[in-house]
């Protein structure tokens, strides 16, 4: 065996690999060759060098995490607000409840009993959401398109019964707890939508944007044009 196939057959062995030829042979000519048996000695004190070093310092980067953490209660004032007006909204459904319950209509007034029911239903389940987004403030975002378009469509109705005389304005005024719940909302998604959310890059206000949602320098590069006189097809059937 030469002293080339002996080292490659050694340096094989070393980093864990199959030797090309059979290892008996190798440990015989390492054990007749003084030149590979030295080789063989400096081999292995650099590879242990390699792969056992002691370990290097890290900085304690704790401080700077904690710091850039974000607030483990977000928006915890409005929420707390928010609740209140939900308790407050449960509260107005329930009695609404229990005065059409005390008080059942007549066998002529059954429809206009169905749908004093269903308001005082709605009326409670938006208690509820204002509740539960209060609670997770992350659910906000999804009560906000129901509750204004209620609180639009209920204004609008409002203003007419004030006008016709069919409402009183302290039954309007009972209304007020979705004004002040849809606003509180909104001050609490926002307060959400602001925070970092883990895993994913912060974003900054220098970045430019095309309206596609992408900064301008890491945006995928357009194709040109092509003008009327680029390529085209000349086959008029696809190859089968």
């Amino acid at each position: 065996m030469d002293c080339p196939t002996c080292r490659e057959a050694l340096s094989a062995r070393l980093d864990g690999e199959d030797e090309p030829v059979p290892a008996a042979d190798v440990d015989a000519h390492v054990a007749q060759c003084a030149d590979c048996s030295t080789w063989l000695v400096r081999a292995q004190a650099l590879t242990r060098t390699i792969r056992v070093r002691p370990a290097q310092s890290s900085p304690d980067l704790v401080a700077t995490v904690l710091a850039d953490a974000p607030p483990r209660h977000v928006a915890l004032v409005p929420r707390l607000a928010l609740a209140a007006v939900a308790i407050t909204q449960l509260w107005l459904a329930l009695a609404q409840l229990l005065a059409g319950a005390t008080s059942p209509p007549a066998h002529d007034e059954t429809m206009a009993g169905h749908l004093f029911n269903e308001g005082a239903a709605w009326n409670l389940a938006l208690g509820i959401g204002l509740l539960v987004a209060a609670v997770h403030a992350h659910r906000a975002a999804g009560l906000l398109p129901t509750l204004g378009g209620f609180v639009a469509v209920l204004a609008a109705f409002s203003a007419h019964d004030l006008f016709t005389g069919t409402a009183t304005a302290a039954r309007v005024l009972s209304h007020l707890p979705l004004v002040a719940g849809l606003v509180l909302l909104c001050l609490v998604h926002r307060a959400h939508r602001d925070q970092p959310t883990p895993g994913t890059p912060a974003r900054h206000d220098h970045d430019e944007h095309d309206g596609t949602g992408e900064p301008d320098d890491h945006r995928p590069p357009r194709a040109e044009k092509r003008g009327r006189g680029g390529l085209r097809p000349t086959a008029r059937h696809r190859a089968a």
